[in-house]
């Protein structure tokens, strides 16, 4: 009776590492499983500010991987950058390109999904501005931001109106700016300046004072960056940044490529419900100014 109660014993007790066993196998399968059907974690928007001497810098990194994508809007009238991200439902957003305040035209060239939806061409104002006519072919090529999509790749890139698009690329959007601040600043070259017998003639952006400053970058890794120049509301003659220290700056944060966009007044950056300015008035208030068109992340 000892015996075959033993061997009962025996019975069960392989039946159950038995178990034990197909269990732990089946789980660590599932384990596999899911790991390899499990997408990767993207990488996410980074915001920072840095305080600087006589600036304050807001910035936003969108990086090259991760699931959002960068746009123009343009706006039917002049608006507050924050209405119009709250009115296209984004959490993020920047002023874009120029445009004249007093016939609410653009003065940079706006494509969206393929179609010109803003052009300067249409602004008489800018076209039969005397002073612009020695200058006025190189005002229409600036530098833009340019969203290609190539095969299934989403690519962005700062080039002049003129350059042509990349083999196997389509341009989907574009806005411009200008002028270029990296790989060097071509304010000459697009228009924003001219220098005759060694003195400046024109400098319409005064690059070389404080002021406050929009921009945009691609990092090395093809990621964006966001820079908002913000002037300092207790030093508001004294603080800001000329364009050369933009450019500087952004290439210290890793910027391969940059482009100026409207700066000063329209200076303004909106990110999760809190709309931060970058012009001050000479109380040190913040100047709060509708623009024409914008960037948004969607």
């Amino acid at each position: 009776m000892k015996k075959v109660w033993l061997l009962f014993w025996i019975f069960v007790g392989s039946i159950t590492f038995a178990v034990m066993l197909f269990s732990n196998a089946q789980n660590r399968a599932t384990k596999t499983l899911t790991q390899a059907i499990e997408p990767p974690l993207q990488p996410e928007i980074e915001y920072k500010s840095y305080s600087l001497p006589q600036s304050l810098v807001h910035t936003l990194l969108i990086p090259k991987a991760s699931r959002f994508s960068v746009r123009p809007v343009v706006s039917p009238t002049l608006e507050l950058v924050e209405n119009i991200a709250i009115k296209h439902q984004t959490f993020a957003a920047i002023n874009g390109g120029f445009f004249d305040p007093v016939n609410q035209k653009t003065t940079s060239i706006v494509i969206r999904e393929g179609a010109l939806i803003a052009d300067p061409k249409l602004n008489e104002r800018f076209i039969n501005n005397p002073k612009n006519a020695p200058y006025l072919d190189k005002m229409l090529a600036r530098s833009e931001l340019r969203r290609y999509i190539c095969g299934e790749t989403i690519r962005y890139d700062i080039n002049l109106r003129n350059e042509p698009i990349p083999d196997s690329c389509r341009l989907v959007d574009a806005l411009g700016g200008g002028s270029s601040l990296l790989p060097e600043l071509s304010l000459v070259s697009e228009g924003f300046a001219d220098v005759a017998n060694g003195k400046v003639i024109r400098d319409v952006l005064g690059s070389n004072q404080l002021n406050a400053r929009t921009a945009i970058g691609i990092t090395v890794d093809g990621s964006l960056l966001w820079v908002m120049v913000a002037q300092k509301p207790e030093n508001p003659t004294t603080s800001g940044m000329s364009l050369p220290e933009l450019a500087k700056f952004m290439k210290s944060l890793g910027v391969e490529k940059a482009m100026n966009l409207d700066g000063g007044s329209s200076s303004s950056f909106y990110y999760k419900g809190q709309t931060f300015y970058g012009k001050v008035d000479s109380q040190g208030n913040w100047v709060k100014r509708p623009v024409k068109s914008v960037l948004l992340v969607f």
